[in-house]
Order: structure tokens, then sequence, then C-alpha cells
């Protein structure tokens, strides 16, 4: 029960701080505002401010990439769901060692067997690539849309309203 708790506080938390964050669709997407920064210096400072500004769509981005990368990753859907229900098995339905015919079947050789033939087939799924490709791909819908979009003019009394 305590676990569930712990995870709908998580949940709060993150609609309260990301989610809360979330700039309209109409602002996001605003193609009036795209233009191509002048030189490094002041796309260094578009992405700095637009990181900031937009933090809760680019979460939202992140979120969505790491979704279509596990449906199209079938193979590692599998893997997770098999090691982590293994893992949730065991822990709901073996606690204590049982007999089954002439064997004892302990929670640590039930373990031991779902590592045996669950890390083969993590490994097998490449979960290195999926996070690289998440990682790549964010990185360059986010840092491309950051860099891309002038901020607006209330940029320019961000720094006003930090020193009050």
């Amino acid at each position: 029960m305590e676990a569930v708790m712990r995870i709908t506080d998580t949940i709060k938390a993150f609609r309260e701080t990301r989610l809360s964050a979330i700039r309209p669709p109409q602002e996001f997407f605003d193609y009036n505002r795209i233009s191509r920064p002048a030189d490094l210096n002041t796309a260094v400072t578009r992405i700095s401010y637009n990181t900031r500004y937009f933090s809760g769509n680019y979460s939202l981005i992140f979120a969505a990439l790491g979704v279509y990368a596990l449906i199209t990753k079938p193979y590692l859907l599998i893997a997770l769901v098999f090691l982590i229900g293994g893992f949730a098995a065991i822990n709901k339905w073996a606690p204590e060692p049982m007999q089954v015919g002439q064997h004892v079947v302990t929670q640590k050789s039930l373990y031991t067997g779902l590592f045996v033939i669950g890390i083969p087939l993590l490994w097998y799924a490449d979960p290195l690539g999926f996070a690289f490709w998440l990682v790549g791909a964010s990185a360059i819908v986010i840092l491309g849309h950051a860099c891309m979009i002038e901020p607006g003019i209330e940029s320019e009394y961000a720094s006003v309203q930090e020193a009050v």
C-alpha cells in the first residue's frame, strides 16, 4: 500500500512541476517566431531560455519519443515485461520455499532462473541502442526547436524578475 502511495505522490509532484509548465500548442508551434539564429551566441541564448520556458513541452516530447521507441522495439518491451513481471510474481507468490516433487524451490533459485533467461533476452533487445536513440532523437528535436524559436518579449524581463 505504501508503494502505491509513493507512486501517486510522485505522479502528483511530476504533474505539479513539469506538466503545469506546459505551454499551449499555439505558442509552442508559433511559426511567426521561427528564425535562424544570427550566430552561436544567439543560438546558445535561445536554447538556454527556451529549454526553461518550454520544459513541460519538452518533457512530453521526450516521453512520446520513449513510448514510440518502446513500441517499435517489441523485443525490449517483451524483455522488460518478462523481467519486471517475473520479479513481481516471485515476490508475490513465492516468498517462502516450496516443495515441488522431490525438490525444494526457493526464492533464490527462482530469481536465478529469471535472470538466466531474462538477462540474455534483455541483451538481445539492445537497451543501449534504445537509450542512445532516445537521447539523440530528443536532443535533435528539442535543441532544434529551442534554437529556432525566438524568445518572446517576456524573455527581456526574465532577468528583472529574478533580481526582484
